[in-house]
């Protein structure tokens, strides 16, 4: 599996639920470490430095995690919110976020994991009562559990990307058409 963090969801709160990967399946853990956790935080743009994170830091970081998707899922099939995941969600948004600071060279965003987690908690909040949520759209790879906001025209997107899906299913799909004329024509 691919140990590069992705961000293909259109929004930082999803990127970082779909950090779990293949949920219905073979479930991939991203965060397996501090260091990994912290490099998420790096990757997504969401801080420019960060100080040293725990295990304490990746625990708490699963369990927002796991507690946003659950609110997205609800949020996206029209069912009321999990009250458990809505408390958790929100006990991390209370936390200090990070604070971006203005240098000579421009915007500087140092944080600790609490920081960040506590930001990503934030804007999974604008995110989840906002006016995005009617764009919201899971995967249509069976293997892929991404939810990502869906901008094209007609609102047709059917992958949450075409790298990491759509090019896999439509390879797919093609392979399946050519072995089935195969077998028509010998």
């Amino acid at each position: 599996m691919n140990l590069d963090h992705a961000f293909v969801c259109g929004h930082p709160a999803l990127d970082f639920a779909a950090t779990l990967r293949a949920r219905r399946s073979t479930r991939f853990e991203m965060f397996v470490t501090p260091e990994r956790l912290n490099a998420w935080y790096l990757e997504s743009g969401l801080v420019d430095a960060i100080t040293p994170g725990d295990e304490k830091d990746v625990r708490e970081a699963i369990t927002v995690r796991e507690a946003l998707y659950r609110l997205i899922t609800d949020r996206r099939l029209g069912e009321d919110f999990d009250r458990e995941a809505l408390a958790q969600l929100n006990g991390a948004a209370r936390k200090i976020p990070v604070t971006p600071q203005l240098t000579m060279t421009g915007r500087h965003a140092e944080a600790t994991p609490e920081q960040a987690l506590a930001t990503v908690a934030r804007q999974a909040v604008e995110l989840l009562s906002g006016p995005d949520v009617p764009l919201l759209k899971e995967c249509g790879n069976p293997e892929c559990t991404r939810v990502y906001i869906d901008r094209s025209r007609g609102m047709r997107r059917q992958w949450c990307g075409m790298e990491s899906c759509g090019n896999k299913h439509k390879a797919a799909a093609y392979r399946a058409r050519k072995k089935t004329t195969s077998g028509v024509s010998a």
